[in-house]
């Protein structure tokens, strides 16, 4: 893949000078969805899919990018001083936010560079694809820039940027699975102090299936936003009784008997779902530690459920992919993972049925939503670097 890639870097930048190659995976999340920014755990994995970058410093101020996913923008141009997001070029936004955030830190471009990006993640699928360019881009300039970052580092970078430049109010899940993923283990990662720990993956006779519902969202124009200042509403309104550092410090039972303290029903919902939310990752974790595949898989089917009544952000296509994937025997857990309003939904499936589940989950959902859905089964991959 590398030598292919710098063959096209050099058909649509011209050959010589010193080029460099990074990769950046995606990322799934397989449970403890809408935490992250409530201070709470998260339990991802990098994918073996992801964004490569081929790269060239350049010895004047000018930024040239190329994207092979979006052959029809052709190179756009900008400069290593721009500091607000070009209008209409969604994707290059996030390499350029990455850049501004490197000189708000202290490390400011000096030189341009040509560009040439390359993602096998499918875009605007809810598999951060925006995070893994944000993350390579960080890589290739930790790299060329000499800064010295480390992976987690650059990790809080990518989430910066993409909170200040691009005005999405992430939290740091998708950013640090795409920088410390490992092969063949989930990230239990507590998002209050950043520990972490790394999980295998025990999953022998059983498949991560992915399945994607093309609906297209952008987060910065969906719900996104709107959750986490309900969160942060709710948080300030228990404030007011308790003192409390964020809402997933909270147990269920605890939101439940300060119910009046929310106001209204909707800021009570969505603190039950944080509170709920990370109590299932935390059993989740300690079931796959265990083996407890069964009871992992009903924990997913529970976060679901919570996601679809109580954080209200599933919709029909991941509703219809989740119920129809609870359908299937040998399917023992399925769920909306990512940002919602469309994007995937990732079920665990036993490995003799993978095959017929793709088919009839597939069928179900183009005859429910009126087109298809695309399918991957997924391994769990290592985090960025240069290549």
């Amino acid at each position: 893949m590398k030598e292919k890639l710098i063959t096209e870097f050099e058909k649509t930048f011209g050959a010589g000078g010193n080029i460099i190659a990074c990769f950046a995976p995606g990322r799934v999340n397989l449970i403890g969805e809408h935490t992250d920014y409530n201070g709470g755990h998260v339990f991802p994995c990098a994918l073996t899919v992801g964004t490569y970058l081929i790269a060239r410093q350049r010895e004047d101020e000018l930024l040239r990018f190329y994207s092979a996913n979006f052959e029809k923008d052709g190179i756009v141009e900008a400069n290593v001083d721009t500091k607000e997001p070009l209008p209409n070029d969604a994707w290059i936004n996030y390499p350029l936010g990455v850049m501004w955030a490197f000189g708000q830190k202290g490390h400011s471009l000096k030189k341009g560079y040509d560009l040439y990006y390359f993602g096998n993640i499918p875009n605007g699928a809810g598999l951060s694809s925006s995070a893994s360019i944000e993350v390579v881009t960080g890589v290739m300039l930790n790299e060329t820039m000499g800064c010295g970052y480390s992976n987690e580092d650059l990790a809080k970078i990518g989430q910066f940027s993409e909170n200040e430049f691009n005005g999405v109010a992430c939290g740091i899940m998708d950013q640090f699975a795409v920088a410390m993923g490992k092969e063949d283990c989930a990230i239990y990662l507590d998002t209050a102090t950043l520990e972490y720990s790394y999980v295998p993956l025990n999953m022998k006779g059983y498949k991560i299936v992915i399945g994607n519902t093309n609906k297209r969202r952008g987060l910065n124009d969906s719900k996104y936003n709107e959750r986490r200042a309900e969160c942060e509403a709710a948080l300030e309104a228990v404030r007011k009784v308790k003192d409390v550092p964020n809402l997933c410090s909270l147990k269920e039972v605890e939101v439940k008997k300060l119910r009046e303290a929310f106001g209204n029903d909707i800021l009570f919902r969505r603190a039950i779902h944080a509170a709920s939310e990370d109590d299932r990752c935390e059993k989740a974790v300690k079931a796959l530690e265990n083996g407890d595949l069964i009871t992992f898989g009903g924990l997913m089917n529970q976060s679901h459920l919570s996601l679809q009544r109580d954080y209200e952000v599933t919709g029909k296509e991941l509703d219809t992919l989740v119920l129809s994937a609870w359908q299937i025997a040998g399917a023992i857990g399925s769920r909306m993972t990512g940002a919602g309003f469309g994007g995937c939904a990732v079920s665990i499936v036993k490995e003799d049925v993978v095959e017929s589940f793709i088919k009839t989950v597939g069928e179900r959902y183009e005859k429910e939503i009126g087109y298809a859905a695309d399918f991957y089964v997924v391994s769990a991959g290592k985090g960025a670097g240069v290549i």
